[in-house]
């Protein structure tokens, strides 16, 4: 029987180049584990000055890729740079969790490697359901190694809907109400095109600060979401939509779909016009994009941590809800601190 230790010396840990791309793509949005946030683009988006990229992936003798994990490097402006950065892996590590020996042997490796490094500490929040099999199997592995349960960056709990069966069925399984909406929408005269240049984000954004102001909640700059745009959308992993009526634009959302699974990621809408239901034939329209090509879920990213309706997010709740999908909640956010003592220092600067 092999030890873990001669198990760990079958495989090897290294950083991909930009030329070896391609290697990374064609495993993270083949697998099942795959997602948006672990794919090459995403990690471009988020490179910035505080913020850098690092994909790590895991090879078997064969040279195969086994497990990958993109690290996204932080460093905390106000900690001395000698102290180290934090590392964090959004939505992943991509492996086949129901191997505990391969699952094992990725996070030694990459504690390894990530200590070498000068990391201060490690944050995951792993794409996986904290009531599944492999969700308890991670927690209890997070449990026994010390890694210790952390707030999530990311939406703790979303809705996603099975988009396999046909668009009747669908339309069967969403509340009454939301199919009346979506067929109003369209009899009303809302029209729904994909965005096609710069300046389509641009009015989009007009609509966003908007949304900002009225729902009161935090945005990305401009640049942000025209790089987003410029990163997927020409390998048709992002589309804009945009519902208009006689001209004018009335809302839009900003959609994903990598991994076999569509995301509604951001969404803005005008102050008027708003019984047109321009929304509903949005989120209609997008689902059927996704399922025609390839996917076979759509994510609504994120609700509210609890069912309460006096929640300030409940009235998106009710939307995202209406769909006909069901509540799924990750397992959420574990931390391991290489230096505790620099983490707690770095901690009351990350925000």
């Amino acid at each position: 029987m092999l030890t873990m230790s001669s198990l760990v010396q079958r495989y090897t840990l290294r950083p991909l180049a930009s030329a070896e791309g391609w290697q990374w793509e064609r495993f993270v949005a083949e697998h099942t584990y795959g997602h948006l946030l672990q794919s090459w683009n995403w990690g471009e988006l988020k490179t910035s000055p505080n913020w850098h990229p690092l994909r790590l992936a895991l090879f078997d003798e064969q040279q195969r890729i086994v497990a990958a994990a993109q690290v996204l490097q932080r460093t905390v402006s106000r900690v001395p740079a000698r102290l180290g950065h934090l590392a964090y892996i959004p939505r992943g590590p991509v492996l086949d969790w129901s191997q505990p020996e391969l699952c094992e042997t990725f996070f030694t490796h990459l504690h390894a490697f990530l200590r070498q490094q000068g990391a201060m500490a490690l944050r995951v929040e792993c794409n996986l359901e904290a009531d599944s099999p492999a969700g308890a199997w991670a927690q209890s592995y997070f449990a026994r190694t010390g890694m210790e349960p952390v707030p999530a960056v990311q939406p703790l709990r979303t809705i996603t809907l099975d988009v396999t069966p046909s668009e009747e069925t669908l339309l069967a399984q969403m509340k009454e109400k939301w199919r009346y909406n979506v067929r109003l929408a369209h009899k009303r005269g809302v029209t729904v095109r994909v965005a096609q240049t710069l300046e389509d984000v641009d009015a989009w954004y007009a609509l966003m600060q908007m949304t900002s102001e009225r729902d009161s909640f935090g945005i990305h700059t401009l640049r942000y979401y025209q790089r987003a745009w410029q990163c997927f959308h020409p390998d048709e992993h992002l589309r804009l939509f945009l519902a208009e009526h006689e001209g004018q634009l009335l809302a839009g959302i900003f959609v994903s779909l990598y991994a076999r699974e569509g995301i509604y990621m951001y969404g803005a809408s005008s102050n008027e016009k708003r019984q047109l239901m321009p929304n509903y034939l949005l989120q209609w329209e997008a689902i059927r994009w996704a399922r025609a090509h390839g996917a076979v879920s759509y994510d609504f990213w994120g609700i509210p941590d609890t069912d309460n309706e006096e929640e300030a997010m409940a009235g998106v709740y009710r939307f995202k809800r209406g769909w006909g999908g069901r509540v799924v909640q990750f397992v959420g956010g574990y931390q391991y601190n290489y230096h505790p003592l620099a983490m707690k220092l770095a901690s009351q600067f990350i925000s």
